[in-house]
C-alpha cells in the first residue's frame, strides 16, 4: 500500500521538493492548517504537523504521526492504535530557553517594575537587583530546553544543577545532575529555580506552597513548561508575603489566564501568553522541518524513530 501523507506543517515551495523526493512513491497532500476533511483523514496513513486531537482518532488508516510540537498530552488517548506517535522534542529548544532566560534577567533587574513606572509617567528607583553571577540556578526538567537554558546560566557564571527523573551520566550545560528526589534539598539553596516540565501525574502541583516556602526569601522562580507544575494560589500568597524575589510565567492554568486573576497584579511577577516557544523563530520552524523530515526517512526505511512517544502496537482483530 502506498503511503499517502497529510503534510500540515508550515513549509516552503522547497522544502515541499525536499520532502517529495525523500518519498518519490507517496502521495502528499498539503495543508498547511490544522483542520482537514474527513476523507483527507480517512486516506492518511502519515500525518505530520498539527491536527486537532480528534481528527487524528479519526484517521483509521494512520501508520505513524508526528506532531509539530515537544508536548504531547493533548493527544492522550487519541492516536489509533497500531500507530507510532512521535513529538517535535528540542525542536522549540533554543527558543524556550532563550525566552527563559531574558525573563529571569527581567526580573533580577526589576524590569517588569520599570515598565509599569513608565507607563506611569514615572521616574523612579525601584531599589536594589540581582545578578546570577556566583549563584546556584536549578533547572527542574534536565531536557533539552532545560539544557540550553543551562548553557547560558553558565555562561553568566552561575553554578547549573539539573534535576531529571532517571540520572544517566553527566550533561553539557549543568555542573551537576541529580535525581528529582532531590527536589527539597536544593530549594533551600538555590538562587533561581527554573521549570521546564511537561504535564503529567508526577509534574502536576509539583510546586506547592510548601515547596514555594522552602525557596530562599531571595530566589527567583521561573516557569516555561506547564502551568500545572505551579499551586498559583501559593505563589500568589508566598509572593505577597516577600518571600520570593520574584517570578516570570510564561504558562499558567488556566490559559488564557483569566482576567480576575489575583496573578496579573503580584509585583515583580512578569506574566508572557505562552509565547516562548511555537513557531516564533525560523530556526524552530527549520529545526521542526529537519527532524520530520529525518523520521520520515527512517519510517520508510523501517528503522527507529527519533522523539518516539508511543511505538506500533498491535491492532486489536474485530
Amino acid at each position: 500500500m502506498s503511503e499517502y501523507i497529510l503534510n500540515l506543517l508550515p513549509v516552503t515551495e522547497e522544502e515541499k521538493r525536499e520532502f517529495e523526493a525523500i518519498a518519490p512513491a507517496a502521495q502528499f497532500l498539503w495543508t498547511g492548517r490544522s483542520r482537514v476533511t474527513a476523507q483527507e483523514l480517512a486516506q492518511a496513513t502519515v500525518i505530520l504537523g498539527w491536527p486537532r486531537p480528534g481528527d487524528v482518532k479519526k484517521a483509521g488508516r494512520l501508520k505513524w504521526f508526528q506532531t509539530m510540537w515537544a508536548g504531547t498530552e493533548e493527544y492522550d488517548g487519541m492516536v489509533p492504535p497500531g500507530a507510532q506517535f512521535t513529538s517535535s522534542a528540542g525542536s522549540n529548544s533554543r527558543s524556550v530557553a532563550e525566552h527563559m532566560f531574558a525573563s529571569l534577567l527581567a526580573v533580577c533587574r526589576r524590569l517588569p517594575a520599570y515598565r509599569d513606572r513608565q507607563r506611569e509617567g514615572r521616574w523612579e528607583d525601584q531599589g536594589p537587583m540581582k545578578t546570577i553571577l556566583g549563584g546556584v540556578v536549578l533547572v527542574v526538567g534536565a531536557g533539552h530546553v532545560g539544557g540550553e537554558f543551562a548553557r547560558m546560566c553558565q555562561a553568566f557564571g552561575a553554578e547549573t544543577v539539573g534535576l531529571k527523573r532517571r540520572v544517566d551520566g553527566p550533561l553539557p550545560g549543568f555542573d551537576q545532575v541529580c535525581p528529582m528526589e532531590q527536589l527539597d534539598a536544593w530549594l533551600p539553596r538555590a538562587d533561581a529555580v527554573a521549570l521546564a516540565l511537561p504535564h503529567t501525574a508526577a509534574t502536576a502541583g509539583l510546586m506547592d506552597e510548601r515547596r514555594l516556602r522552602l525557596m530562599k526569601r531571595d530566589a527567583v522562580l521561573v516557569n516555561a513548561g506547564r502551568g500545572s507544575a505551579i499551586d498559583q494560589q501559593a505563589l500568589v500568597r508566598v509572593m505577597e508575603e516577600g518571600l520570593l524575589w520574584g517570578a516570570a510565567l510564561d504558562v499558567t492554568t488556566p490559559e488564557p489566564l483569566p482576567a480576575e486573576s489575583p496573578l496579573w497584579s503580584v509585583p515583580n511577577l512578569l506574566l508572557t501568553p505562552h509565547v516562548a516557544g511555537g513557531m516564533r523563530l525560523e530556526i524552530t520552524r527549520k529545526a521542526c522541518i529537519r527532524q520530520a523530515q529525518d523520521n520520515l526517512r527512517r519510517y520508510l526505511a523501517g528503522e527507529p524513530l527519533v522523539n518516539l512517544v508511543r511505538g506500533p502496537e498491535r491492532r486489536e482483530e474485530g
